[in-house]
């Protein structure tokens, strides 16, 4: 193989968006930006990432934000355990670091919710410590450029895929080199079909040369997702809608949702369960279908509309107005059918 940083930074310099966290690549705004980036598009967390950080603009004001109007911020984005690690993280930084992030790959590494890639880039981008990088898109790249076809979600491939990225970088550009790859990944040697006419690698590639870079990488098939039925209330009365904070841990924890139960319930079988904590609701509109897909799970939802007098209720829950619903209780996507993020 030859060399391959040239040609791929020479592109990057070219080719490269502009996006905010690169026009002021500071360690934080790196760290931010890569953790909205798992599991989220570009083009998807871009103004979520401009208002954390206009909000929350280093890691002390991120480690003093009430954790409700911290989901608040993250509403819509998803996988809520990013940003409750980044919290976790923050206090860490701001007891032990001064309120920096370390300029050291293990100390970044050892720091909750971040893992070897987002250690490696906030290193790289921001410190330039020559330390890879190697995401869904890298993995895919050195795939082709290999003609490699292991499991690239073996952790030996991902070790020895690693080796290679490492063995390719130029020391005194760590960062550019990185960023390079990643955006290559995302833009020409994407998955499925890839733009091999764009690619300044195309000449060393040699998935491209044998005819075969749109059949890699190679990925086990995923596994069946087990369904969950799931019943919620969607109760109002004059005080605003019936919510319920789900357990400080597990699936969406600590957020805000209308009452609901994970199991299928019938109309009486639900009246009594809101009446087991002290609502007396009458059950008047069927709720339309959904479905809600998780990493490991897909809830199946349904259920009822009703109304209620306004009571006490039990720790958990409360009445929600709709200025509170809007600014005050994060509601997960989960429940977006029935309760619009606002």
């Amino acid at each position: 193989m030859g060399a391959v940083s040239e040609p791929l930074i020479q592109w990057f310099e070219l080719n490269r968006r502009l996006l905010p966290f690169r026009q002021e690549p500071s360690a934080y705004h790196i760290w931010v930006s890569e953790i909205m980036l798992q599991q989220t598009r570009v083009s998807a967390a871009l103004p979520y990432y401009e208002r954390f950080v206009a909000e929350l603009p280093d890691p002390a004001a991120l480690a003093a934000c009430d954790p409700d109007k911290l989901r608040k911020l993250w509403q819509g984005l998803g996988y809520y355990n990013r940003v409750n690690n980044m919290q976790k993280a923050a206090r860490i930084v701001c007891e032990q670091y001064g309120g920096d992030l370390p300029a050291d790959y293990d100390a970044l590494r050892s720091l909750p919710g971040i893992g070897d890639y987002t250690a490696g880039a906030v290193a790289s981008i921001a410190f330039g410590i020559p330390v890879p990088a190697v995401d869904g898109n890298v993995l895919r790249v050195f795939a082709r450029l290999y003609n490699d076809d292991a499991d690239v979600m073996a952790p030996a491939t991902k070790k020895a895929f690693t080796v290679r990225v490492l063995d390719q970088m130029p020391k005194a550009t760590p960062g550019p080199y990185n960023e390079a790859l990643m955006e290559l990944g995302a833009l020409v040697c994407i998955p499925g079909t890839p733009h091999c006419e764009e690619c300044p690698l195309a000449d060393l590639c040699r998935g491209y040369a044998a005819g075969r870079a749109d059949q890699l990488p190679v990925k086990p098939a995923p596994k069946a997702k087990g369904k969950v039925p799931v019943t919620v209330a969607l109760i109002e009365s004059e005080q605003g809608l019936l919510l319920q904070r789900r357990p400080a841990r597990g699936l969406l924890a600590g957020l805000w949702q209308p009452a609901a139960w994970e199991k299928a319930l019938t109309r009486d079988e639900l009246t009594a369960a809101l009446a087991g904590i002290g609502v007396q609701a009458v059950l008047d509109e069927p709720l339309p279908p959904a479905k809600h897909v998780f990493t490991h799970k897909i809830w199946e939802l349904g259920g009822w509309r009703g109304t209620a007098p306004a009571c006490a209720l039990p720790d958990g829950y409360v009445w929600a107005a709709p200025e509170d619903l809007a600014e005050v209780y994060p509601v997960p996507n989960a429940f977006g059918a029935y309760v619009k993020a606002k």
